[in-house]
C-alpha cells in the first residue's frame, strides 16, 4: 500500500475541500461574536450555517446554489413553528410528527431534497429543548438560523467563483482512481489459484462504485454551462478526460476471458504472472492520473510502461512458439487478444497523461458530437410524483411513516427519562433511519461503535491536555475530520464527531463535562435501540419487494444495448450519440441491480427469499453485459464480417431477452422458446472450419497464414454471439425461477436453491453454464461455481 499517495489523493479530494469549508462556516460565527461577547448568537449563527451545508453536496452550482436558498427558507420556517410549538406539548407533538413525515417524503425528489428535508429536522430537534420568552425572541432566533445559512451560502458561492472547475476535476479525479480499483480487481484474476468468487465480489462492488463515480461527474459536466455550453479549454479538456475514461472502463470490461480455462494450460509456466504484473503497472499509472487531476497539476508518466508491454508481447510469442500445440490454440488466441487490450488500455492512459498538460494542441483531437442532454437525468419537483407515492406500497411513504413513529417513540422516552442532552436521541433516530434496512443497520452499527469509541478518545485528549488553546485547535481538526468523512466513511466521521463535540462543550462548561459524556453515551445508544426495532417492525421494507424491478430494467436496458451494437454486423450503421447512451443506460442499471442485491445480503436470512436465483441472476446479467461491450469492441471490424447470418441468433437471442423481461414486468410466463443450434450453426460452422484448416497448418509447421489471421479477427466475434445466446437462455431461465409462482412454491417447499442447468455448448465456443449447487453462473467455470 503507498501511503504517500493515499495522502495525496485525500489531501487533493474534494472531501478534504468540503470539510475544510464546511467548518469553517460553521465556527467562524461562533469564534467572530464569541470574541465580541456575544456567543450564544454565535452558536445559533453556527446551527443554521451546519444546517445548510447538509445541503452542500457535490454537483452543478446551480443545483447547489437552489437547493442552499430553498434550506435557508425551510429552516427559517421551522425555527419559527419550533420556536412558538415549545411552550405547547400537544401542538409539538403534531409537529414533530408532521415534519418528520413531511421531511422524508420529499426524498422522493432526489439526494438533495431529501438532505434539504434532514436540515429541516435538525433545527426542529435542536431547538426542541429551549423554551422562549416570547413571539420576539422565537422570531430573533429564526432569523439568526436564517443569517447563519445566508453567511454558508456566500461563503460557498464565493469559493466557487474562485475555482470554478475545481470540484469537477476533482471528481473526476477520483472516478479515475475508482477504475483503477476496477482494473486492479481484473488483476487477480491472473494470480496463481485464484479464489474466483472472491474476485468476481470485488468485481461487482467496484463496478458500482465505478458507475456512481460517472453518474456524478455527468452531472457536474453536462448540467454545468460554464463547461459545456461556454467555450473555455479546460472544460473542454476535462469532457475528453470523462469520456475517455468510461471508454476505458468498457475496454476493460471487455478484456473478460474464460480464465479458469487459462489457468488449466498456462499455470505451468509464468506468463499469466507476467499478465498480472503488467495491469499492475496500468493500476499504478491511472491511480497517478487521477491525482493529477484531482490537484490540477500535469501527471508525471512513467517511461517504462510501453516498454514493459512490448517486453510482455515478445514474452507471449516466444512462450507461443515453444508451447503451443493442437490442443492449446484456442487459448493463445485468448491471450493474444488479452495483450492487444492491455496494448489499448496502455495507449488511452498515455492519452489521459497529455490531458492533464491541458496543453492547447489538444484541441486538435476532436471527439465525435455527443448530445449530453440524453445522458443526465432531470427531476422536476412534480405535485403527481408526490400523491402516487401516498400508498403503503410506496417504499418512501413507509420509511416516511418509519420515521415519524420513531421519532415520537423518542419524545416519550426523552419525556419519561429527563436526560441533559435527550434531543441527542432525536438526532440519532433521524440520522440512522434510511428507507432501506440494510443502509440503517450499517449506520446503526457505525454510529453506535463510532460514538463509544470517540468517547474513549475525548476522555483521553482531555485527560492527558488541558490547555484551552491547544484543545481548540484540536477540536478543529476533529470538525475537519467529522465533515470530510461524513459522506464517504461514516463511522470514522462518528469517531471524529463524539470527540470534537465532547471538546466543545467541555470549552463552553468543563465543569459539566462527565454529565454531557454520559448523556452523549446513553442518549445515542437509546437513538439506536429505538432505530433498530423500527426498521424490523414496523411497516420494513425489504429489497425483495424491489428487486424484481431493478431486474426488468436491466434485461431492458440491455437488450437495447445489444440490438444496437448488433447493428454493425448486419450492415447497417450505428450513431456515437444512440451507442453511448445505450452503454451508458445498461451499466447504470447493472450497477443499481447489484447494489440491490448486495443491500439483499445484508438483510434477515429469512427476507431473503430465492437468493441464489437472484444471486444467478445478477450474475448472468453481469456477463451478458461484459459480452456485449466486448463486442462493441469488435465494431471496427464489423463490416469486414458483416452478414445477414447473424440475424438469427440475434433474434433469437432478443426474443429470449424479451421473454425474461415480460416474465419479470407481467408476473406471466411467456411461452418457452430455446435458442435452437440452427440459430447459431452457420457462424459455428465457419468458425469450425477456420479451427479444422489452423490445426492442420500447424501439424505441418506452418505459423502464419491467412487462415490464421482470419480465426483471429472472426473467431472472437461469433464467440461473442454464442455468448450471448446461451446467457440471453439463462436468464430467460431465471426469470421464470423468480416468477412470483415459483417463489412462494420454494418458500413453501423450504429452499431456494436453483434448478437443474441447462448443459451443452456448440461449435468448441465455451458456453456459460449454471452450477446447482454454487449458485454462481460460470462461463466454462470461468466465474465462480462450486
Amino acid at each position: 500500500m503507498d501511503y504517500i499517495k493515499q495522502y495525496k489523493s485525500f489531501v487533493n479530494s474534494h472531501y478534504l475541500s468540503d470539510g475544510v469549508r464546511i467548518t469553517a462556516g460553521i465556527s467562524l460565527p461562533a469564534i467572530v461574536l464569541g470574541y465580541f461577547h456575544d456567543l450564544s448568537a454565535g452558536i445559533v449563527l453556527s446551527v443554521g450555517a451546519m444546517c445548510v451545508a447538509v445541503t452542500d453536496n457535490p454537483g452543478p452550482i446551480h443545483h447547489r446554489r437552489n437547493g442552499m436558498m430553498a434550506c435557508m427558507a425551510i429552516i427559517f420556517a421551522e425555527a419559527v413553528l419550533t420556536g412558538f410549538a415549545v411552550a405547547r406539548p400537544v401542538f409539538l407533538d403534531f409537529l414533530v410528527f408532521g415534519s418528520c413525515f413531511v421531511f422524508s417524503m420529499i426524498g422522493i425528489y432526489g439526494s438533495r431534497a431529501s438532505s434539504v428535508g434532514i436540515a429541516a429536522l435538525l433545527v426542529m430537534v435542536l431547538n426542541i429543548d429551549h423554551p422562549y420568552a416570547g413571539g420576539r425572541q422565537v422570531l430573533i432566533n429564526a432569523l439568526l438560523v436564517l443569517a447563519g445559512g445566508a453567511w454558508y451560502t456566500l461563503l460557498s458561492l464565493l469559493l466557487y467563483s474562485f475555482r470554478p472547475y475545481k470540484l469537477t476535476q476533482q471528481a473526476l479525479g477520483d472516478c479515475i482512481q475508482s477504475t483503477a480499483l476496477y482494473l486492479q480487481a481484473k488483476a487477480s484474476f491472473y494470480e496463481r489459484q485464484p479464489d474466483f468468487d472472491k474476485n468476481y465480489r470485488q468485481l461487482v462492488d467496484q463496478q458500482i462504485i465505478v458507475h456512481e463515480k460517472q453518474d456524478l461527474i455527468r452531472e457536474l459536466l453536462f448540467k454545468s454551462r460554464d463547461i459545456v455550453k461556454e467555450s473555455t479549454h479546460r472544460g473542454r479538456v476535462l469532457v475528453m478526460i470523462f469520456l475517455d475514461i468510461v471508454d476505458l472502463f468498457e475496454r476493460v470490461m471487455t478484456s473478460h476471458q474464460d480464465y479458469k480455462t487459462l489457468h488449466a494450460l498456462f499455470d505451468d509456466g509464468d506468463i499469466l504472472e507476467q499478465y498480472r504484473l503488467l495491469i499492475l503497472d496500468m493500476v499504478m499509472e491511472l491511480d497517478t492520473i487521477g491525482i493529477a487531476v484531482k490537484s490540477g497539476r500535469p501527471s508525471e508518466e512513467t517511461p517504462f510502461l510501453a516498454g514493459r508491454v512490448a517486453a510482455l508481447r515478445d514474452s507471449f510469442i516466444k512462450f507461443r512458439d515453444s508451447n503451443r500445440t493442437a490442443g492449446n490454440v484456442e487459448g493463445f488466441i485468448s491471450l493474444r487478444h488479452i495483450l492487444e487490450s492491455m496494448q489499448d488500455i496502455a495507449d488511452r492512459i498515455h492519452t489521459l497523461h497529455g490531458y492533464t498538460t491541458y496543453d492547447a494542441l489538444l484541441e486538435k483531437r476532436v471527439k465525435p458530437a455527443i448530445d449530453y442532454e440524453q445522458f443526465i437525468t432531470h427531476q422536476d419537483i412534480d405535485q403527481k410524483l408526490l400523491w402516487e407515492n401516498f400508498t403503503l406500497q410506496s417504499n418512501i411513504f413507509r420509511h416516511s411513516l418509519r420515521v415519524s413513529i420513531a421519532t415520537m417513540a423518542g419524545v416519550l422516552v426523552s419525556n419519561f427519562f429527563p436526560f441533559g442532552h435527550s434531543y441527542w436521541i432525536l438526532l440519532t433516530i433521524i440520522v440512522i433511519l434510511k428507507p432501506a434496512y440494510s443502509l440503517t443497520k450499517r449506520r446503526n452499527y457505525e454510529r453506535l461503535t463510532g460514538t463509544l469509541a470517540g468517547a474513549l478518545i475525548g476522555l483521553l485528549i482531555l485527560y492527558f491536555i488541558t490547555d484551552p488553546t491547544v484543545l481548540f485547535v484540536l477540536m478543529i481538526l476533529l470538525m475537519i475530520g467529522t465533515y470530510s468523512f461524513l459522506r464517504t466513511r461514516y463511522l470514522v466521521s462518528v469517531v471524529f464527531m463524539t470527540p470534537y463535540i465532547l471538546l466543545l462543550f467541555h470549552l463552553l462548561n468543563p465543569h459539566h463535562f462527565s454529565a454531557v459524556l454520559l448523556d452523549r453515551v446513553i442518549d445515542t445508544v437509546i437513538g439506536s435501540a429505538i432505530a433498530f426495532l423500527a426498521n424490523i417492525f414496523f411497516i420494513p421494507s425489504w429489497e425483495q419487494e424491489r428487486v424484481i424491478e431493478y431486474m426488468g430494467k436491466t434485461v431492458e436496458d440491455n437488450i437495447r444495448y445489444f440490438r444496437d451494437v448488433s447493428e454493425p454486423f448486419l450492415g447497417r450503421t450505428l450513431s456515437v450519440n444512440r451507442y453511448k447512451l445505450s452503454r451508458k443506460k445498461a451499466f447504470v442499471s447493472l450497477a443499481n441491480l447489484s447494489d440491490a442485491f448486495s443491500r439483499m445480503l445484508s438483510e434477515p436470512r429469512s427476507k431473503q427469499k430465492n437468493v441464489g436465483y437472484v444471486h444467478e441472476f445478477v450474475v448472468a446479467n453481469h456477463m451478458l453485459t461484459s459480452h456485449i461491450a466486448t463486442l462493441a469492441y469488435y465494431m471496427g471490424s464489423a463490416m469486414k464480417y458483416a452478414s445477414p447470418d447473424y440475424q438469427p441468433v440475434i433474434e433469437a437471442s432478443i426474443r429470449k431477452l424479451n421473454q425474461a423481461h415480460k416474465i419479470l414486468e407481467q408476473g406471466v410466463p411467456a411461452i418457452e422458446n430455446p435458442v435452437v443450434k440452427e440459430d447459431l450453426r452457420v457462424m459455428n460452422d465457419r468458425v469450425n472450419t477456420l479451427i479444422k484448416q489452423r490445426k492442420a497448418e500447424l501439424d505441418q509447421g506452418v505459423l502464419h497464414s491467412e487462415t490464421r489471421n482470419q480465426l483471429s479477427e472472426f473467431k472472437p466475434i461469433v464467440d461473442q454471439f454464442n455468448f450471448i445466446a446461451k446467457v440471453a437462455g439463462d436468464i430467460e431461465r431465471l426469470s421464470r425461477n423468480l416468477h412470483p409462482a415459483s417463489i412462494e412454491r420454494a418458500a413453501d417447499s423450504g429452499g431456494d436453491e436453483p434448478g437443474n442447468q441447462e448443459a451443452g455448448t456448440d461449435s468448441g465456443a465455451a458456453f456459460p453454464d449454471l452450477s446447482p449447487r454454487g449458485g454462481f453462473m460460470v462461463t466454462k467455470s470461468q466465474l465462480p461455481g462450486n
